[in-house]
């Protein structure tokens, strides 16, 4: 069955980079997208969201919308989610998982009947789903929870329902190069909307003195490298389909060697500026050359040994550059540790906007950081790194009046 030339998409995002994606969707040439909580929607071709899928950085999932319907009974969920024509899209061979989130009305706003739990939701759309193409083609497919050929995400929000392909299958962060982990790491996409937010520009040096396992730095290289971050995956989910046409096929292998090109390209020469990873762990070290080599750009980055408190004799090999970095938060602001810590930080990056024509940005999940820096941010913005509420904050030597 061919499918339609435009689809809906709803490309998410981690919570406070809704603006960074959109402008990113801008920059691939996506006319119209608009921005809501959480994501950004557009419309297009299914090439489209393939490219997304392939080129954005801050993107977490890229979805297609496949129905929209009012629900407010677990009855009118099944009813409408059994009225699609699943043949399109699934056959009785392949296999799906169903993903159900639900937001659920504030106090006084009264509450969808049968639709606040998310696992029982997503049954009935499965169930939904299995039995209209039992009935259509005589047998019925599988769920496979862990690694379906078909993704299905569920939204209910407002009394009504939307039923979603997703494209990747995953999360867009697993770019493919994590191969090495620390504490705590950053995701590739909330590290990539870091830098865009935060203005850090791919042509200046740039230093990370608390890198861990590099995911910063190594977004930077890919950026100055104009690699596209899904170029490193094996497969996406939409390639599973078995609906996946042959011109579209056609159409993805297309967008994959314009990305190799690309990449070919930005590989002549050494990256556009210096770029270095610095941490005092040797073991932090190690996982990110180690994941920097497979990202493919470990001669692109220097990684150096050193603590904190040395990031101004980093940043004094150039006149300007930036420095950017996602220090520990901790859990207690008693926790001695770790305010010493951040003094050492807030004096290092003070004299090295001091020094010379460094901006400093921050992602800051502990409000004790920004304190110890006595320097206003000339930009503060709310961010969630997952559930946890973060701030990026960035500071500029002409930025300078003191709290």
């Amino acid at each position: 069955m061919s499918h339609p030339d435009r689809f809906r998409f709803f490309v998410t995002c981690a919570r406070g980079t809704e603006g960074a994606l959109r402008r990113e969707l801008i920059a691939l040439r996506i006319g119209s997208p608009k921005g809501d909580a959480g994501g950004v929607w557009f419309e297009g071709p299914l090439r489209m969201g393939m490219a997304v899928c392939l080129y954005a950085r801050v993107a977490v999932r890229v979805l297609l919308q496949i129905s929209d319907f009012a629900a407010t009974t677990t009855d009118q969920l099944y009813a409408g989610a059994r009225a699609v024509d699943w043949t399109a899209w699934l056959s009785t061979k392949s296999t799906l998982a169903v993903h159900a989130s639900i937001r659920t009305p504030e106090v006084g706003q009264g509450a969808a009947r049968g639709l606040t739990h998310s696992v029982y939701a997503a049954l009935k759309v499965k169930d939904a789903v299995v039995d209209m193409l039992r009935d259509k083609l005589g047998a019925r497919p599988n769920v496979d929870a862990k690694d379906p050929d078909v993704g299905l995400v569920l939204h209910v929000a407002d009394d009504r329902a939307r039923l979603f392909l997703d494209l990747a299958g995953e999360s867009l962060h697993r770019r493919g190069y994590r191969v090495a982990m620390t504490d705590a790491p950053l995701k590739e996409t909330l590290a990539a909307a870091v830098l865009a937010l935060g203005g850090v520009r791919t042509d200046e040096p740039f230093v990370d003195p608390m890198g861990g396992s590099g995911t910063l730095a190594i977004e930077q290289a890919l950026a100055a490298r104009d690699i596209a971050p899904g170029l490193a995956r094996t497969r996406f989910g939409f390639e599973r389909w078995p609906a996946f046409t042959d011109a579209e096929r056609r159409a993805w292998r297309e967008l994959r060697d314009e990305a190799r090109a690309r990449e070919a390209t930005g590989r002549d020469g050494p990256a556009p500026a210096p770029i270095v990873c610095a941490d005092g762990a040797a073991d932090a070290l190690a996982a990110a050359r180690r994941n920097a080599a497979a990202a493919g750009i470990a001669a692109d980055i220097q990684f150096e040994r050193a603590d904190v408190g040395d990031a101004g004799d980093l940043a004094r090999r150039w006149p300007r550059g930036a420095v950017c970095t996602n220090p520990p938060y901790g859990e207690r602001l008693a926790d001695r540790d770790l305010v010493a810590l951040y003094r050492r930080m807030a004096v290092a990056f003070t004299r090295i906007m001091a020094a010379g024509a460094w901006p400093i940005v921050i992602l800051s999940g502990n409000p004790l950081l920004g304190r110890e820096m006595r320097i206003k941010p000339r930009v503060s913005h709310r961010l969630f790194n997952g559930a946890l509420e973060v701030r990026l904050l960035r500071y500029e030597p002409a930025a300078r009046d003191r709290l």
